[in-house]
């Protein structure tokens, strides 16, 4: 059986592995350059309690307490 059709070079073959290759890494590249702009942006985003005698361990109203600070 002879497949005359069969190119190394095709989409199919080492091209679209390349291609396929290029697109994953520049994806890898994108979120962890998005991840590092997060981190910097928060950084220095600090947060303060108010009456931390108050707050209850369970309870859905923890984060009423955490300001803001910036």
């Amino acid at each position: 059986m002879v497949n005359e059709n069969r190119s190394l070079f095709s989409l199919h073959g080492m091209t679209g592995f390349l291609v396929a290759t290029i697109i994953l890494v520049a994806v890898v590249l994108l979120l962890a350059y998005e991840a590092y702009l997060s981190q910097v942006a928060n950084a220095t985003n600090f947060y303060s309690t108010k009456d931390m005698n108050s707050i209850k361990m369970i309870g859905s109203k923890r984060a009423d307490h955490m300001i803001d600070v910036k």
